[in-house]
């Protein structure tokens, strides 16, 4: 059975672990630390008999007008893979940006060739493109620059009667879930 959970200290090491197992771009130990001292309630692990399978790395965007989230990085071991992990982790971190943080929307950069991420990010998870950044990556490659919009308008369109049918309530739910 897999547990997502929130990260602990004694957790960053594995966290990093798994990151060198998955990801091509890694961090030093001292990245993890300021994420885990900065934002403690944006990081999650994913925990399957004692051992960490999986993460996301979440931190707030300082540098904008708006409040929101962004993903430094999610991992999974392959072993753990298809199980629904990545998605559990990033409801968890979205979770935290949304009752902690009171965040409008969360941001993420994916690499344009990780297609399976792609189909996780937008069709799974909702993201929407937004941009693409040129040779963001270390070795030139590109990314999507994505995002979710966490959608409060559903509970003020009920509040305000405006929706006879509730059918723009339902999308706006489903868009925000």
């Amino acid at each position: 059975m897999v547990c997502i959970r929130p990260a602990t200290l004694d957790d960053l090491w594995a966290m990093q672990h798994c990151n060198l197992m998955c990801l091509p771009e890694n961090y030093q130990m001292k990245y993890y630390f300021y994420h885990s001292l900065s934002w403690p309630q944006l990081l999650h692990v994913a925990e399957a008999n004692g051992k960490i399978v999986g993460y996301v790395l979440a931190k707030l965007d300082e540098d904008s007008k708006e409040v929101h989230g962004h993903i430094t990085s999610l991992a999974v071991l392959r072993t753990h893979r298809k199980l629904g992990i990545a998605a559990n982790l990033m409801i968890a971190a979205h979770a935290a940006m949304q009752g902690v943080f009171s965040a409008q929307y969360c941001s993420l950069h994916v690499r344009v060739s990780n297609k399976a991420a792609i189909h996780l990010y937008a069709d799974t998870l909702g993201y929407a493109q937004n941009d693409v950044e040129a040779k963001y990556y270390a070795d030139g490659e590109d990314a999507y620059d994505m995002r979710k919009t966490f959608f409060k308008l559903a509970g003020e369109v009920e509040k305000l009667g405006g929706d006879a049918d509730g059918g723009l309530v339902d999308k706006l739910k489903k868009l925000s879930a």
